[in-house]
């Protein structure tokens, strides 16, 4: 398997990565919360920023537990795809991206217009599972409120100023290093990121 150098996060530069992007992203008052030290609070919402929320989105639920470098390589797939012409062209259509099923309450209703109607994922069938998983996917606790700020900032970063933009090599795919899917022989192999291991379709 072909080894990829992961560079070393310090303290300080993390520090500065949050301070970074907290002046750029500077106005919203909830980004300014604090817990012992640690910047806790939302930088944008989904309405103020929605690509980049979509992004942090599948940063947080696909790789929270990671370091810094599996988290940007996952984000940096999503980037991948979205300038693929295999895949959607939009960050939130990548993240999304799967097979639906109209909702029974729209479709007892003959009379609803196309965008009157709701539509949701069919469970366990999209291309990152957490988004049709049957799960919440609210941040409900405070611990896991500094996860979801560092994800809101790799996101940002990624998107606005390339920060580790590349770090997959092209990856269009990953999976857990504890699973071997069938579909992985049928891709380039990378190599290992942090928890995942990555591949790039030819």
């Amino acid at each position: 398997m072909k080894a990829i150098t992961i560079m070393k996060i310090t303290t300080s530069f993390f520090m500065s990565l949050v301070l970074g992007v907290s002046i750029a992203i500077a106005g919203n008052s909830e980004a300014n919360t604090f817990a012992n030290g640690v910047p806790t609070g939302q930088l944008y919402t989904e309405e103020s920023n929605p690509e980049a929320y979509c992004l942090a989105q599948n940063i947080y639920w696909e790789s929270s537990i990671d370091n810094l470098a599996g988290q940007a390589a996952v984000a940096d797939v999503v980037l991948n795809r979205v300038e693929n012409k295999n895949y959607p062209n939009t960050i939130c259509e990548v993240v999304k991206e799967g097979p639906v099923r109209e909702s029974w309450k729209t479709k007892q209703n003959p009379n609803l217009s196309d965008n009157e109607r709701k539509y949701n994922p069919i469970r366990n069938r999209c291309q990152f599972s957490w988004y049709c998983d049957g799960k919440s996917e609210e941040v409900r606790t405070p611990e896991e409120n500094p996860k979801w700020r560092l994800a809101q900032e790799i996101a940002y970063k990624m998107i606005k100023f390339d920060y580790l933009r590349g770090i997959s090599e092209g990856a269009t795919h990953y999976h857990a290093t504890y699973v071997s899917p069938d579909w992985a022989k049928e891709y380039t192999i990378v190599g290992r990121i942090g928890l995942h291991i990555f591949y790039r379709q030819n």
